[in-house]
Parts: C-alpha cells; structure tokens; sequence
C-alpha cells in the first residue's frame, strides 16, 4: 500500500485531498504538509530512512503555486536525489504539463479534485511502485507521449499516431487519425524534439512525420504532400530537401 504525502497551502484544499486520499483502498497513510518548506523536511527524513524505513514516502501530490518554492521547484530540487519519490502534481493551472513531464511527473491533475480522476493517478502511482524492476532503455522509447488537456482530463498522445503538426502561434496542433489537439507549445521546439523520429518541416506553418507521407506532388512548380487526406503545401526551400529525404527512405 502507498505512503503518501500531499503539500498545498491551502487548508481547505489540503484537507479534501487527504481526504479523498486516504479513502482508497491502495493508499496506507497519507500526511499533510501547508508548504514546500515543511515537505522538504518530511521528504528528507524518508530519504534518510530509505525505501523500507518507517518514515518513507512513495509519493509526493504537489500543488505548484504556492508561497516561496513553488511545486515545480520541489520536484526539481526531488531530480537530484538517486531514489526519490514519485510525483503527482494537483494544480488549478493546466499551463504547467509540459513542465511538469518533463519533471517526470507521473500524473497532472487539475482543480477541483473529481474522486474518479484522483482514483486514476492513485492507480498509476501504485502500478509503478508496485511494478518489477526493468532495465532502462538506451534509446528514448517508441511510446514516446505527450500530454494534452481535454476538458480537464489529462490525455496522453503517443507521438507514433501524429500524422502532422500545424502552427498556431505560440500554440501547436497535432493531428492524429483520430482528431487534433491543440497544445501550448511553438512547432519550433517540435521540430527539435522529434527531428530523430523522423518529423521534418515542410513549410513555416507544418511539421510532418515523414512515415505518414503518401505521396509527393509536383503541380505547375508548386509541391505539395499528401497525409491521408489531407494535402500539404511544401515551401520551396523546403521542397529539394524533403524529395531527397523521401528518396533516401524508399531507397532511390
């Protein structure tokens, strides 16, 4: 069973949470902590206690705003440690995912806390714990996902099902053969990120997965791709790049 503990200055909102916490079945005790200062404390005396001692925690539920360290700060300051404990992050806020991923949190829940959602994070906290060691990896996995809010649901997106990624300013819409999702991050970060699973650019405005490309059309000097059924202009300092990818991959 886990050991849980919830940090957020606000009482109200720290109570219902240990609340519904220590209601579910898989969770052995859950503690309070009203600030990043008094759960630093508690974390540090479960790390010097280890995975086994009586003082340890196996899960920290983070608010992120709140007075002098934010919740984003502990579960930075938590990177550093060799064995710290996971970290599900219960916030008001959905602009903080992608940090909040890339910290390798294991769930983002948004406020006002539902029974169900928080039943959720519960079960994916006590499958990890819970779960047999395995190797890590030396390549990133191929189930790469990327997290996208719906309605105040958490959903996460295998990179492998986006067939192409329109620009929206600051924004990015990623299209999937099962609709679109909308997430605040530039399609110039995109590109870096996924250039080493195969997503090019073709024009300012798309990145698209080269896998995911059907055909290549030359019209009266204009290029264009076709995604599924979707037909793609190609910009023209991009065109020469792309066919010479696309040969390259089928070989030619």
């Amino acid at each position: 069973m886990l050991r849980v503990l919830a940090v957020d200055d606000e009482e109200p909102a720290l109570g219902e949470l240990l609340y519904l916490l220590r209601a579910d079945p898989r969770v052995r005790s859950a503690e309070g902590a009203g600030d990043a200062t008094a759960a630093l404390r508690r974390i540090g005396r479960a790390l010097e206690a280890g995975p086994d001692g009586d003082e340890a925690v196996d899960v920290v539920f983070l608010d992120i705003h709140m007075p002098g360290l934010t919740g984003l700060d502990v579960a930075r300051l938590l990177a550093g440690f060799a064995r710290p404990p996971l970290v599900v992050f219960v916030t008001a806020h959905e602009g903080f995912a992608l940090q909040a991923f890339d910290l390798k949190a294991v769930d983002y829940v948004l406020k006002p806390v539902r029974r169900e959602r928080l039943a959720e994070a519960v079960r994916r906290v006590h499958d990890l714990v819970h779960a047999a060691p395995a190797p890590l990896p030396a390549v990133p996995p191929a189930t790469e996902q990327i997290p996208v809010e719906l309605g105040g649901v958490t959903r996460f997106v295998p990179v492998d099902d986006i067939a192409y990624v329109e620009a929206h300013g600051d924004y990015a819409r990623l299209h999937t053969d099962h609709g679109s999702h909308l997430v605040r991050i530039p399609l110039s970060t995109l590109e870096e990120r996924w250039a080493a699973r195969g997503f090019v650019r073709i024009h300012r405005s798309h990145l698209v997965a080269l896998a995911r490309i059907d055909e290549l059309r030359l019209d009266g000097g204009a290029t264009s791709v076709r995604v599924g059924d979707t037909d793609l202009a190609v910009s023209r300092r991009h065109a020469r790049p792309l066919r010479d990818l696309l040969m390259r991959r089928a070989g030619g």
